[in-house]
């Protein structure tokens, strides 16, 4: 018995499907959502969200947000969330340089959270375009209509 996934930035409708089980990047750790699974409110890291669907994987990138399990239905409200398709993997290992970069030459008045959260959203980004090399996947539902 499957269980309707949104997933939703400011901007668009990332991802909108009936799906089998959501592994998402909680704050205090990874969350498995299952069927069934009772009421939940909780904050996302950066990560990558894996969806599984009819045996397949789709993996999503996300920068953080919240999300919340009510009624057999989860809707991820996230900061910004790309498929891997969407990432350009020379930016993504640019901007985990330009992290390291600034943490490892931190200066007194660098923001160091800013810098380190800008290298957890790197890292998802390129963590998720890892997972598509390494298997195929099925990218699910698109807005406005089935499968792409």
């Amino acid at each position: 018995m499957p269980f309707r996934l949104e997933i939703v930035t400011a901007e668009r409708q990332v991802y909108a499907d009936d799906v089998d089980m959501v592994l998402a990047p909680g704050a205090d750790g990874q969350l498995g959502i299952l069927p069934r699974h009772a009421p939940l409110f909780t904050l996302l890291t950066a990560g990558p969200l894996v969806i599984r669907k009819g045996g397949q994987e789709t993996a999503i990138a996300l920068s953080g947000g919240f999300m919340e399990v009510l009624h057999n239905r989860v809707t991820v409200m996230a900061d910004a969330a790309e498929h891997a398709e969407e990432i350009d993997e020379a930016r993504a290992l640019a901007a985990v340089e330009r992290a390291r970069e600034r943490i490892q030459h931190r200066t007194a008045d660098m923001d160091l959270e800013r810098a380190q959260a800008d290298m957890r959203r790197a890292v998802a980004r390129l963590a998720v375009m890892e997972r598509r090399r390494r298997r195929p996947v099925d990218r699910g539902a698109r807005p406005g209509g089935g499968p792409s």
